[in-house]
Parts: structure tokens; C-alpha cells; sequence
């Protein structure tokens, strides 16, 4: 068989079901192999960067790696921005490009270039296919790597003479690999220092969603009525009903209230990332005394020098530490503890434009429990990340590692290949939609039926905002859009225009209920920015 034929018997090894990609000279062999695959399907996407985002997402709520393909040169390049996002967000992809011959890659020639150095500083590991038996070899540690702790992006480089050459050799076998126990003195020492302390609070991350530690983690400071706070990633870790549950907290000013995280002494970070929520913020004096716990050990900052580190799977840590305080009864400085009342905070009005408050309850309103909101990044990201409830985790996914703009259309996309039986919502600025609306072809193509919730307000709005902060005016961030109603209509999508405050909620539900991918713009007040809360 060709080589192409062998890494595609390897992704099939791997599991792979879907690649999101674009077709390209320097690809020919390997989408002649995925052209005969029963069991792996290729989305044809209309940007390599939305190709990138969509296995991004997968990744991310699959916990297994996306796999995405582009050809050599500016298919490569467009590939990057998506490809460093899942790197930051600690999403698991495999990128596999396309490569001129190995005879043009020591002089100059039509478009190439040095591909493995631009990918190297966005990936855990990326390797060139120079003899075709090493494929089966390559591939696996490509999975292996995208997928360990931290996960994130992994990048395999074919030329198109190796692809076409050809060999005799099989796929490795998958094997699972098992995270250690944590060290018996690390969970005592812990324990002892838990025990010291007047005011405990749990910063926890997106590491305690990835490892499937979130009723460990509930169960854990339930028990001994810690509070927990989320990052923005780590949403949906605990229920927002829970008693000890708080709303989640990142990217603040320095002068920003930390509310309880503020009188904290001890913090335990658990499953958390600094790409999250820089330490500095939420320790500036370095007066906190830490416990991280993790898979892994800590990234050191002066900020987030831990007391002690329990390192081992995350949910078997806190079973271990609830175990070693069993005969403890907690006498915390916090008082009585109440479920946060979200709806209360979302200050109901009819004004129009919306405010983004409003928007925030009716989505909440309109999605069940394990229904997927998508966000891109803008000022309504914060809105999403502090203000919105989750319930269960990945429900909400937020980019906040690279924090890249236009994720959530061809997120959404990946969303609902992953989880067709449950209602996908994206929302995003009208500055991020127009970034990947061309993807909306692709979603009617694919027939992934989610809803894109346009939220318009002619500007870029986080620039703004911090413009307004630091010069007290804006600058080069107004644009005017096109009819979005009639620009998706063009896709032969049914879109929606919300008139009036009151027509949101319904217009989402009648959304929801389509069996299609459709459009709803929302016009926003731009003026209702969350300072406090950034």
C-alpha cells in the first residue's frame, strides 16, 4: 500500500471518525486514502483556521484529539492560529500538513517553507515522515502526546513523494496510560495544612473537567463546605446550585473585587492552569499559602510558589485528602453558605438594544442542563463566563488560553458532530462571526443543526472597553456589518432579527426547535460592558 493508505489505517487505529480539512496539490495521495476509508469521514472546511477550531472543540469535548489537514504553505500557515489555540487551551488535535517533495526542500521553491519550524513553538511535538515505515511510530506518538497532560497540539509533516511511496507495515496498538496515585506525604501534608487554615477556597481549573474529577471534586467540598470558584475554562466543574458553588472569576483588573477569593488564606488549585488566570491577579501580594492538585506539577511563578504538591489523578487526590481529614470537623471563618443566586444578578429589563444581562438569562432559560454553549471571545465572553450557570462540565466551553476570535461557528460545528442528540448554542460578537461566517456553508453542508447568536453592536468591544479605561475614549474600532439576516440567508440558512427585548427568548427557543443550522442577531447596548468584572 501507499504510505498515504498506511496513515490513514492509523488514524482509523487511532479512533479518528472525523478530519477537518481542506484539499490541496501536496495532499492528493492521503484524500485519495481518506476517499476509501469506511470509517473516517472528511469535512470539507472553507478555511484552514476554522478547520483548526472545529478539531480544536473536538478534542477539547471529546478528550480525544481532533485531527485536521491542510496542504503545505498557506494552507499551513492559515492552520496555525487554531492549531496554537487548542496548544493554550489544552485541547488535544493532531495537525497533519502536506509537503512539497524532498528534493525542493533544501532551495528555494514555489511555496514552501520551513513548516516544522513555524509549527515547533505551538506544539507539544511535530515530526517530518522521511521514511514511510516510521508512520505507524509517528502517528501514535503524535495521539499519545496531543492526548497526556497537559494535552494539547501535536503536528505530523508528509511530503507528498513519501506520501506516495510505497510500504508494508501496520498501526501500533492503543494502549491507555494510567496517571500515578499521589504520594501518601503529599495528601498528610495537605491535610495539615487544610487543617491550619481560618478561610479555605478552591480555585479550580479546567485539569478537573479534562480528568473527569467533577464529582470528586463537588463531593470533596461539599463534605467540608469550602467554597469553589471556576475559571472561565473550568465552568461547569461544579453545579451552580451547589451551596459552596461561586461564580467563576478571570482576567480582572488588579483593582477588581476577588470577593471571597479575596480573603482566602489558603487556596487549593485544583486541576488549574496560569494560561487561565495569571496568579498575580488573585495573589499579588504572595501572602496565600497554596496546595496544587494536579496530574502533574506545578508551573512555578512567584505568584503560585505551592506549599505543598499533591500530584496524581485528580479525582483519586481529593478522595484521598477528604479520606485523611475524615475525623476533621471544619470551623471556617466563612459563615453559612447559599447557592449563588444568578437570576437576581441579571438585572431583568426590556431595554433595546439588549443588554447583554438579558441575553445571558434567556440563554440560560432556553438551554437544558447538558445543552453546549459555544463562546467567541469578546466583551460577551465575560458576560458568558461570570454571569452564565453551568451545571454539568463542557457544557460551556471558553477559549481562554490563546483566546482566539471566530472559534465558535466552526466550534459549533465540532460540537454537534460530538454530541448530535443535545442542543448546540454559539455566540459570538458580530467581529468574531464575520471572522469564520464562511462556515456557515459548511454547517448546512454537514447538516449540524445549532444556533448562531449574533450579538451586534458595529465594534470591537473588549478594545474598546480598555481603550475607554486606560485614554478615556475609543479609537479604530467602530465597522458597520451587512444585513446578517440576509447574509445568512444566502447560505439558504433560516435566520432571525430580534426586534424588541422580549422576543429574544422565544426567538431562541423557535431556533433550538429548527432541524438546521440557523442565524439569530441580536442588537446589543455597547455601552453595558462589564467593566467590574475584567
Amino acid at each position: 500500500m501507499k504510505a498515504s493508505d498506511l496513515l490513514v489505517r492509523c488514524l482509523e487505529n487511532e479512533g479518528v471518525r472525523y478530519v477537518f480539512g481542506l484539499p490541496g496539490e501536496e495532499t492528493l495521495d492521503v484524500l485519495d486514502s481518506l476517499s476509501r476509508s469506511d470509517d473516517v469521514e472528511f469535512v470539507v472546511c472553507r478555511h484552514e483556521q476554522a478547520a483548526a477550531f472545529m478539531a480544536n472543540v473536538y478534542g477539547r469535548l471529546s478528550t480525544y484529539p481532533g485531527v485536521c489537514l491542510a496542504t503545505l504553505g498557506p494552507g499551513a500557515t492559515n492552520l496555525i492560529t487554531g492549531v496554537a489555540d487548542a496548544h493554550l487551551d489544552r485541547a488535544p488535535i493532531v495537525a497533519i500538513t502536506g509537503q512539497a517533495s524532498q528534493d525542493r526542500l533544501f532551495k528555494e521553491s514555489h511555496q514552501y517553507l520551513d513548516v516544522l519550524g513555524l509549527f515547533q513553538p505551538v506544539t507539544k511535538w511535530n515530526a517530518r515522515v522521511v521514511v514511510p515505515e516510521t508512520l505507524p511510530e509517528i502517528v501514535r506518538k503524535a495521539f499519545r502526546l496531543a492526548r497526556l497532560e497537559k494535552p494539547g497540539a501535536t503536528h505530523i509533516e508528509l511530503p507528498e513523494d513519501v506520501a506516495a511511496e510505497e510500504v508494508d507495515a501496520l498501526p501500533m496498538p492503543v494502549r491507555r496510560t494510567n496517571y500515578p496515585v499521589a504520594r501518601p506525604e503529599s495528601v498528610a501534608r495537605a491535610a495539615e495544612l487544610l487543617q491550619q487554615a481560618r478561610k479555605p477556597i478552591i480555585l479550580s481549573g479546567n485539569g478537573v473537567i479534562r480528568r473527569q474529577a467533577s464529582e470528586a471534586l463537588e463531593a470533596f467540598a461539599t463534605r467540608l463546605s469550602i467554597p469553589v470558584v471556576t475559571t472561565f475554562m473550568g465552568k461547569g466543574a461544579i453545579d451552580y446550585r451547589s451551596p459552596v458553588a461561586l461564580p467563576s472569576m478571570g482576567l480582572r483588573s488588579a483593582d477588581a473585587p476577588l470577593g471571597l477569593l479575596g480573603e482566602a488564606d489558603l487556596v487549593l488549585a485544583v486541576g488549574y492552569d496560569l494560561v487561565e488566570w495569571s496568579p498575580e491577579v488573585w495573589n499579588p501580594k504572595q501572602d496565600r499559602t497554596i496546595l496544587h492538585i494536579d496530574s502533574i506539577a506545578a508551573e512555578v511563578d512567584r505568584a503560585y510558589l505551592p506549599a505543598t504538591e499533591v500530584v496524581g489523578e485528580i479525582g483519586e487526590s481529593l478522595r484521598s485528602l477528604d479520606a485523611a481529614l475524615a475525623g476533621f470537623t471544619p470551623r471556617w471563618g466563612w459563615g453559612s453558605l447559599e447557592a449563588h443566586d444568578y437570576d437576581a444578578s441579571l438585572l431583568m429589563d426590556n431595554s433595546y438594544p439588549v443588554r447583554p444581562q438579558r441575553v445571558v438569562h434567556d440563554l440560560r432559560h432556553a438551554l437544558a442542563d447538558d445543552d453546549i454553549l459555544i463562546s467567541d471571545v469578546g466583551v460577551h465572553k465575560l458576560w458568558i463566563a461570570t454571569r452564565f450557570p453551568a451545571s454539568r462540565p463542557n457544557t460551556v466551553v471558553i477559549p481562554n488560553g490563546l483566546a482566539s476570535m471566530g472559534i465558535a461557528l466552526p466550534g459549533a460545528i465540532a460540537a454537534k458532530l460530538v454530541h448530535p442528540d443535545r442542543k448546540v448554542v454559539a455566540v459570538m460578537g458580530d467581529g468574531g462571526f464575520l471572522m469564520n461566517s464562511q462556515e456557515l456553508e459548511t454547517a448546512k453542508r454537514m447538516k449540524t443543526a445549532f444556533v448562531a447568536v449574533v450579538l451586534v453592536d458595529d465594534r470591537y468591544g473588549v478594545i474598546e472597553l480598555n481603550q475607554k479605561r486606560k485614554f478615556g475614549r475609543g479609537f479604530g474600532v467602530e465597522f458597520q456589518n451587512p444585513d446578517l439576516v440576509m447574509y445568512a440567508k444566502s447560505f439558504g440558512l433560516p435566520a432571525f432579527a430580534v426586534a424588541s427585548a422580549d422576543q429574544l427568548l422565544p426567538t431562541l427557543r423557535k431556533a433550538m426547535d429548527l432541524d438546521e443550522p440557523c442565524l439569530v442577531a441580536v442588537p446589543v447596548d455597547p455601552s453595558q460592558s462589564p467593566a467590574d468584572l475584567t
